[in-house]
């Protein structure tokens, strides 16, 4: 029952193993906001070429092969479901059927041109049930590739961010990001700080619903012998348990700060210094950064 420990989506992993780690926290940012804005109004090349270089980066970033390939295999098969079912499924009503002329009354008109249809199936009589008939134009085709590819980018490239970060760097380089907000009269700090507190509590959300899950299969608890009234009222009874669960860990996490004066700190305060610096490889990402970003301008909508 161990499943969720194993794959690590938006946890922070420990290690010392890959590049991705040494990067600075500001440029993992940046990077993932690439990931995540130009796919918008871009063309099918270059999200698919997106979808490639996440997968390269994510292959040669030295990183352990236990941290990723369960969560990218589910994430591959999630991507490919709901493109299917973008492709596949009609989008929008057929065509309203209008009477057309006569062909024959305009001597020398073409009347055949290039088909839209990429794929055309049926219809199928099963019976007295007609299936059908099901097409894949070129529209259904781009939005089922639209669909897939932006899931597959945005959720893996945080992910990836996410793993290889800790909280502490990833509020820090917010903050550093929002500091001109200052100005303004934003709090930036208590911002920053709602946000690590955010995050340190999502494995609490995890260790909770782990647990639960696990109280389950030690009592060999079977849904299908219980029919669906009772299985129902057991699932919203184990939903119940763990929002009550997770309330308690809050009150208990605001216990703890109340009792410690409730003192709101800024983020560089829990941030540790970097062990190693690398500043060949943060000026080489930021170099193939903006090479990235001029590349989108020229060629995005291809």
């Amino acid at each position: 029952m161990d499943w969720l420990r194993q794959v690590p989506i938006g946890q922070y992993v420990d290690g010392s193993t890959g590049w991705l780690r040494r990067l600075d926290p500001r440029l993992k940012l940046a990077w993932s906001l690439v990931f995540l804005l130009t796919p918008v109004l871009a063309g099918p090349l270059w999200r698919v070429g997106l979808v490639v270089a996440l997968v390269l980066i994510t292959l040669g970033s030295g990183l352990a092969r236990s941290l990723w390939w369960r969560s990218v295999l589910l994430l591959t098969a999630l991507a490919v479901v709901v493109g299917l079912l973008s492709m596949f499924l009609p989008a929008v009503d057929p065509p309203a059927a209008f009477p057309l002329r006569n062909p024959a009354e305009l001597p020398g008109l073409e009347t055949e041109g290039p088909s839209w249809d990429l794929l055309r199936l049926g219809p199928l009589q099963l019976g007295g049930l007609q299936l059908g008939p099901l097409v894949v134009d070129r529209a259904s085709a781009l939005l089922g590739l639209r669909t897939s590819t932006l899931i597959f980018t945005v959720i893996h490239s945080v992910n990836l961010m996410l793993i290889t970060t800790l909280p502490e760097d990833l509020v820090w380089a917010l903050s550093w990001c929002l500091a001109p907000l200052k100005w303004l009269g934003c709090p930036v700090e208590r911002l920053g700080f709602q946000l690590l507190l955010a995050l340190r509590f999502l494995p609490l959300v995890q260790e909770e619903l782990q647990n639960l899950l696990r109280s389950l299969a030690s009592r060999a608890v079977n849904l299908r012998q219980l029919g669906f009234k009772a299985g129902f009222g057991l699932v919203l009874a184990v939903g119940e348990r763990l929002l009550a669960n997770i309330l308690l860990r809050a009150e208990q996490g605001a216990d703890a700060l109340v009792a410690r004066g409730g003192r709101i700190l800024g983020p560089s305060y829990f941030r540790m210094p970097p062990d190693r610096a690398a500043p060949l490889l943060n000026g080489l990402a930021m170099i193939v950064l903006v090479l990235v970003i001029g590349l989108r301008g020229q060629y995005g909508a291809l």
